[in-house]
């Protein structure tokens, strides 16, 4: 059908595909997102705090007192009380960077430890060797916990079988060989390690198990997010079709009835415009960086097809805008540039606060396709001198 400078409204020129956008791609899924590290941080800081306090507790409630009774009877008192100072700054140190989410230097710290290890040893002596004053047979292993937090396991185990080993070391040079004395130590070796392994092993299960819940909940949130998105584009897809499809579809009938006459420059005009939204409805589903300005170029370019001199100018970037903004915006100067004659200059100043979109045509006769509207979101202005028409939408964030 021809419009109005004689060109002709094919299904081709409605049809022809745009310039192909710049689709926007998106990353890989990570191994486990932000949240699930969230969620991990957490559990692992109720360990943290919990293996704090059990140290703590351990050296101050049962070592210190056992440290002060023994006293001067040790074989070097000043050894021992040394070592339990230089143990409480090693876990006040390491309790710190802990409580702030950092891991402390574990070799060096693990080195220290293993040196009080032996030095608390042989200055308890032979007559303290199984007794709580000699204190590092009992709570040194919770510091090993807080040196080496979040370290492999295995760390853990050659720390302890160090610890053993000194322990067994003593009691060899000590003399206490004896089958009961050698029962006893085994039993200390074992019960003092068991439980700091444990604590060990299941604050980082746990760890590991809160991390992977989350990254689950994390991902079928995502699904459902990316479903619902996904009905939520169609049903606006379908929305906007059939807010173009019933003129397209009331001009074409007309047309095949003989109802309506392709010269009729009326008729023109409406086969123009339904052609210029329906263009326009194509380009609303690009995924594309300024989707304002694609849509209007979408019906610039079908009317520069149909033979319209026309300039686009824009200056700044639109902000991201919701499609029914959009629509707002750019619907009534898709219909000015349908009924435009002769030259058209469209021209979108943007900021992140405001857009303006304004089209300039010669006046002509015929009538406005375009009317005076305000109150909503988009504020609309058409005016006509005789000599240009003038029409405009603006948009101001509130």
């Amino acid at each position: 059908m021809p419009t109005e400078s004689g060109a002709a409204v094919t299904t081709d020129s409605v049809l022809r595909p745009l310039p192909r956008p710049r689709v926007a791609t998106r990353p890989g899924p990570a191994t486990a997102p932000p949240e699930a590290h969230a969620v991990a941080d957490a559990s692992d800081g109720g360990a943290r705090i919990a293996a704090i306090v059990i140290a703590a507790a351990w050296h101050l409630a049962i070592a210190l007192p056992a440290v002060l009774r023994a006293g001067p009877g040790m074989a070097f008192p000043a050894v021992v009380a040394v070592g339990w100072l230089v143990t409480a700054l090693i876990g006040v140190w390491a309790g710190v960077l802990l409580l702030r989410g950092e891991l402390p230097p574990a070799r060096s710290l693990a080195a220290a430890l293993l040196v009080v290890d032996a030095a608390v040893v042989a200055g308890a002596g032979e007559r303290f060797l199984f007794s709580t004053a000699n204190w590092v047979w009992g709570g040194l292993a919770w510091f090993f916990l807080l040196a080496l937090w979040r370290r492999p396991v295995r760390w853990l185990l050659v720390m302890l079988a160090a610890h053993g080993a000194i322990a067994v070391t003593a009691v060899v040079l000590y003399g206490a060989t004896a089958s009961a004395d050698l029962s006893r130590a085994t039993m200390y070796v074992y019960g003092t390690s068991t439980l700091p392994v444990a604590v060990f092993v299941g604050a980082a299960a746990l760890t590991a198990q809160a991390r992977a819940r989350a990254a689950t909940a994390a991902a079928a949130l995502a699904v459902a997010a990316e479903r619902e998105a996904a009905e939520r584009a169609r049903t606006e897809r379908q929305e906007r079709l059939a807010l173009v499809s019933g003129t397209a579809e009331e001009v074409l009938a007309e047309l095949a009835a003989g109802d309506a006459d392709p010269a009729d420059p009326a008729v023109r005009r409406r086969a123009v415009l339904a052609a210029a939204r329906l263009r326009r409805l194509i380009a609303e589903s690009d995924d594309v960086p300024d989707a304002l300005l694609h849509e209007l170029r979408a019906a610039a370019d079908l009317a520069e097809r149909n033979g319209l001199p026309i300039d686009l100018v824009a200056v700044g970037t639109p902000p991201e805008l919701p499609v029914e903004i959009r629509r707002g915006l750019a619907d009534p100067l898709t219909a000015g540039l349908a009924a435009a004659e002769g030259w058209a200059r469209l021209t979108v100043v943007a900021g992140p606060d405001e857009v303006v979109v304004s089209l300039v045509t010669p006046d002509h006769d015929g009538p406005d396709e375009t009317t005076t509207g305000g109150g909503g979101p988009v504020e609309h202005l058409h005016e006509r001198d005789g000599e240009i028409r003038w029409t405009q939408t603006r948009w101001r964030r509130t």
